[in-house]
């Protein structure tokens, strides 16, 4: 069975430069690319071998691991002007890991198999700090010999690998439950921190009380800790968060649902980032719950 040792990591973003240095690691010859000349510059530092172009890094790897943001980059860099098929030899394993709607996962994994490629549906769950320990968790569905053939490179790049079927998509779709949990709990965390705030509660007691309460959660604990210290610095940007929200929020009205939830936390995480706080992390939605005085 074709073994992958030679990769293309497409986008060497806050996963994906994680991912790839984890694969360095582990001994495969890694082919970076990103718009960033600087982040290039810095892979070329780390003993991988950067490339301007996806096609530029199909000309020697077997494997392709998509890393940019959403379904409209996932179609540039694989299908467009020097994207990978390209120069992809048939029979190449393409990894989808962007987030995008379940239905753009199925036709892009359709439009790859008819060029001869092998693909598996695979998002992330993890921040920077876990894809750099190479202990990323991966939610994969797709063709299970492909999976078998993958299974070096998810060794290198996580922790847990669940494997969710033979249908490219169903991934997607939990992917997609997952982030409208998480985005959902952060906006609810920023809601009872500033209301405590409010009512003259000390932040630190809320924080330990509720951590080993019913009310904690992964969420409010890594998230409440940040907002406590007014630490901003993106791990999920807020633009992230409202553009994985629009998804479970547009998927959610075509299968005829009503979901208020979803719904409000969507339109919170969008004022948030026409406000400009785009660029901050998740929890800097409280901003907008905040007196302006209140928030130096």
């Amino acid at each position: 069975m074709t073994q992958f040792s030679e990769v293309a990591v497409i986008g060497l973003g806050a996963i994906g430069w994680g991912a790839a240095l984890s694969l360095i690691e582990e001994g495969f010859t890694v082919y970076g690319v990103d718009i960033n000349p600087e982040k290039l510059e810095q892979f070329r530092e780390e003993k991988g071998k950067p490339c301007a172009t996806a096609a530029e890094a199909m000309e020697n790897a077997n494997v392709c691991i998509v890393y940019v943001v959403d379904d409209a980059q996932t179609e540039r860099v694989l299908f467009g002007e020097s994207g990978a098929i390209a120069q992809a030899r048939p029979g190449s394993l393409f990894i989808l890991s962007s987030t995008m709607p379940p239905s753009s996962t199925t036709h892009i994994s359709e439009k790859l198999v008819t060029a001869g490629m092998l693909v598996l549906d695979a998002p992330v769950s993890g921040g920077p700090a876990i894809a750099m320990r190479g202990e990323l968790a991966v939610l994969v569905s797709g063709n299970s010999d492909a999976l078998e053939m993958a299974d070096p490179v998810f060794h290198a790049i996580s922790s847990r690998v669940h494997y969710l079927g033979e249908e490219p998509g169903q991934a997607s779709k939990i992917k997609m439950l997952n982030q409208m949990l998480t985005d959902i709990h952060v906006a609810a965390t920023a809601e009872a921190m500033t209301m405590a705030q409010a009512i003259g509660v000390d932040l630190g007691a809320m924080y330990k009380v509720i951590n080993n309460s019913t009310g904690g959660s992964w969420v409010f604990d890594v998230r409440g800790e940040k907002l406590m210290q007014k630490d901003f610095k993106p791990r999920a940007p807020i633009n992230n968060v409202t553009k994985d929200l629009g998804i479970a929020d547009r998927e959610a009205r075509s299968a005829g649902l009503n979901l208020p939830l979803t719904s409000a936390a969507y339109e919170l995480f969008s004022r948030a980032s026409a406000s400009g706080l785009g660029q901050e992390d998740s929890i800097a939605v409280a901003k907008l719950l905040t007196p302006a005085d209140d928030q130096d």
